[in-house]
């Protein structure tokens, strides 16, 4: 019997299990592919192995955390891996994370080792970490201490760990959030949401044939949800430590790339590369987005140059229900980010948590199989985030507003936080982006709501320009004056701000939160 038909009919396989399971029948197959370096199967499981031995020769127990705080590496993957085979839950933290942040989550995860690189270890320096936690250098150099390197830690070759059977419902990993509105949270998310995950990437094209380009950092679920059903499935990753766009288009080129999950800036800018059509891309199966709104005439430009299928994901690190468009599918759905996909529904409720009627406009909450167990050591968090319906059938919230369309569709609106309220009236930013980026110089668009004495809220816009915009028709007087025009009376713009970039989180994100903080009103407005 085949891998795929083993997943497909199994309840539960653990991850290693099922890298085990490769490297036994396909042994030679690579695996992981990086700065030149490729890794087999056989190589990789014999990696995982000596990692998973060392950690339970210094006391890591199952159901312990192992936190890691660096870029994407070989040895990052060896190191979440060997951690799960042990029975650990990993907590993979952003290096760009500030130290009192960094602080609070290896304190909230509970985690005795954590393993970094070199501007990550300058980091943990900074943090004040509890004198329990051991930091161990991916890069032995970076330490004058040659006992805490990667390599002198590890276990010598043929180290065997000891067996550990993975129940389903154990933490595989905590994701902490961004925590642009305060301390992050730690989304805990069980080895069974992960298999649910891999069970559903079976009819995306994943296989054993599969080469997945891997552009974005193995900190975020963005990531995740595409790179361990590669593995899961005997497929090939190839691992880009920092994105760049020629780079990118050279290794998909190079490793006739099948698979890529990406941001909607990341399409931005690799359609926008000048050589983008000179590429060989054809052949792509599948091209995933997430994560942030990815505009329909940028889908439209994606699937119209860019050969295989696209389909957007919408849904939450915390799980709940996901949507899904294929956009190839529904073209003439691209402004929507398309309907629940089998198994998982999603409810619309107003601020005091009824259900708002068919048409109506409200909050999205979700439930699927795929749920977080709930934020890690916080259950008012947890609290926060659910929502029970009248069966007491629980949902998780999202904190995003939305509603359906006739056929099903979800199309957003905003994010509930993000929502202005001037004069008593709701405006919806996106409403205002829509209108703003069909100017022809615009190249990019926030809005955000500012305070204002005699509105409660108005609404700012913070642009960025296209390299050929003409300056008499791009300013932010002509913008402002342009966008007014086709605005209702209620959504008017009270400024227009040009910059050069807006602030993005790592994985494309724009902070809407730094451009309200930091937004100073001119003298004019």
């Amino acid at each position: 019997m085949s891998l795929i038909s083993v997943i497909a009919a199994a309840p539960f396989i653990s991850l290693t299990d099922l890298i085990h399971m490769t490297a036994v029948e396909r042994g030679e197959h690579p695996a992981l592919v990086c700065d030149g370096e490729t890794i087999s199967y056989a190589a990789l499981d014999a990696m995982i192995e000596r990692f998973a031995h060392a950690l339970q020769r210094d006391g890591i127990e199952p159901e312990d955390v192992v936190a890691i705080c660096a870029t994407g590496s070989i040895r990052y993957v060896v190191a979440f891996l060997g951690a799960l085979r042990a029975g650990a839950a990993v907590a993979p933290l952003s290096p760009a994370s500030h130290p009192d942040s960094l602080a609070g989550m290896i304190d909230n995860a509970g985690a005795r080792i954590v393993f970094a690189d070199a501007p990550a270890r300058a980091l943990l320096a900074a943090a004040k970490t509890p004198p329990r936690v051991r930091a161990i250098a991916f890069d032995a150099a970076d330490t004058a201490d040659a006992a805490d390197g990667y390599d002198a830690w590890l276990a010598p070759e043929g180290a065997v760990a000891r067996p550990v059977e993975i129940r389903p419902e154990w933490a595989f990993n905590i994701i902490y959030s961004s925590g642009t509105t305060g301390m992050p949270k730690g989304i805990v998310q069980s080895h069974a949401m992960r298999y649910a995950y891999t069970q559903r990437s079976l009819d995306r094209g994943y296989g054993p044939d599969a080469v997945t380009l891997i552009s974005t950092p193995l900190y975020s679920n963005t990531t995740l949800v595409s790179f361990f059903p590669t593995l899961a499935l005997g497929g090939t990753v190839v691992l880009m430590p920092k994105f760049d766009a020629t780079r990118y288009l050279e290794l998909a080129q190079r490793h006739r790339a099948t698979h890529s999950m990406l941001v909607p800036v990341q399409y931005q800018r690799l359609l926008a590369h000048p050589d983008f059509d000179r590429y060989d891309l054809s052949a792509f199966r599948g091209k995933f987005c997430t994560s942030a709104p990815f505009a329909a005439s940028l889908k439209a430009d994606v699937l119209r140059r860019w050969p295989g299928k696209l389909t957007e994901y919408y849904g939450m690190t915390e799980g709940g229900a996901s949507c899904e468009l294929r956009a190839d599918e529904f073209p003439n759905k691209l402004h929507t980010v398309g309907r629940p996909v089998t198994g998982h529904e999603m409810r619309l409720i107003d601020p005091d948590g009824n259900e708002v009627a068919p048409g109506g406009i409200g909050e999205v909450v979700g439930r699927s199989p795929a749920m977080m167990t709930g934020y890690y050591r916080q259950p008012d968090k947890t609290a926060e985030a659910e929502w029970y319906d009248r069966d007491g059938r629980r949902f998780i919230r999202t904190g995003d507003v939305g509603r359906f369309d006739e056929d099903g569709f979800l199309v957003l609106m905003d994010r509930r936080k993000d929502m202005i309220i001037s004069g008593g009236f709701n405006i919806y930013p996106s409403d205002l982006e829509q209108v703003l980026v069909g100017h022809p110089d615009v190249a990019e668009v926030a809005v955000v709501g500012v305070p204002s004495e005699q509105w409660g809220e108005t609404p700012v816009a913070f642009v960025t320009l296209k390299a050929d915009a003409a300056a008499s028709a791009a300013s932010a007087d002509a913008l402002i004056a342009w966008a007014n025009e086709r605005l209702g009376k209620m959504q008017r713009l009270a400024e227009v701000v040009v910059v050069d970039t807006l602030p993005r989180s790592a994985i494309g994100k724009v902070l809407k939160r730094e451009l309200r903080d930091g937004f100073k009103p001119s003298s004019s407005s």
